[in-house]
């Protein structure tokens, strides 16, 4: 068995100071518009990995005030189409895009995942590149097009990849997500073989993220 993990899960904890609920990461009903919160899971995505490179030793939970700002701000640069975010082309540039904004060094890899079954990836380059964004503790943002038999994913959704854990090379693999301010685990394997539409996954650093 192989598992792999970010350092520190509970730098993603953020705090409703009204409430006192505690969160995992972004949730895109945080954002202030109707169109926001339907079309928001890339940005909320996006601005996870951010708070997480810029917060990885951090231990008292953010208020989710501060993290609905950065969404805001985020949204900015990382902003849906009327389709959405549908390819990681799109959320790389994006992001980048933000990074040069805001005087980051950003680097930003993607690996997809094609529609069709034939030329499709085999499992163990796939957990492969999530285990490289993971092992130098960097989430993986996780494009989802359709879900296939795994039910605990929404289809044309992006979600925050924190852990991975596999038998073997090639074989059955499952993963962590934070999505939608939970964590989630999810059978990676079943989605590879039984997507229609296929997705993919990006990782990103910054040298230098700006502190919130």
């Amino acid at each position: 068995m192989k598992a792999i993990s970010i350092s520190n899960l509970d730098a993603f904890k953020i705090l409703d100071t009204d409430t006192g609920a505690i969160s995992y990461g972004c949730d895109q009903e945080w954002f202030s518009t109707e169109w926001q919160r339907r079309a928001g899971c890339g940005p909320s995505v996006a601005s996870n990995i951010l708070l997480y490179l810029n917060r990885s030793g951090g231990v008292t939970p953010l208020s989710r005030r501060s993290c609905a700002a950065l969404m805001e701000e985020v949204w900015t640069y990382v902003t849906p189409t009327e389709r959405g975010m549908p390819a990681t082309g799109m959320f790389c540039e994006d992001v980048c895009a933000y990074g040069a904004a805001k005087g980051l060094e950003i680097e930003c890899l993607s690996f997809d995942v094609p529609e069709d079954l034939s030329p499709r990836p085999p499992m163990g380059e796939i957990s492969s590149f999530l285990e490289r964004s993971l092992s130098m503790d960097i989430p993986v943002a996780f494009l989802n097009l359709c879900n296939g038999m795994e039910e605990n994913l929404q289809r044309w959704h992006w979600v925050t990849v924190v852990s991975l854990e596999q038998e073997e090379p090639d074989s059955h693999t499952f993963v962590r997500i934070i999505d939608e301010g939970t964590l989630k685990a999810i059978d990676l394997s079943l989605w590879r073989d039984t997507t229609t539409c296929g997705g993919g996954f990006v990782y990103f650093s910054a040298r230098n993220p700006a502190k919130n």
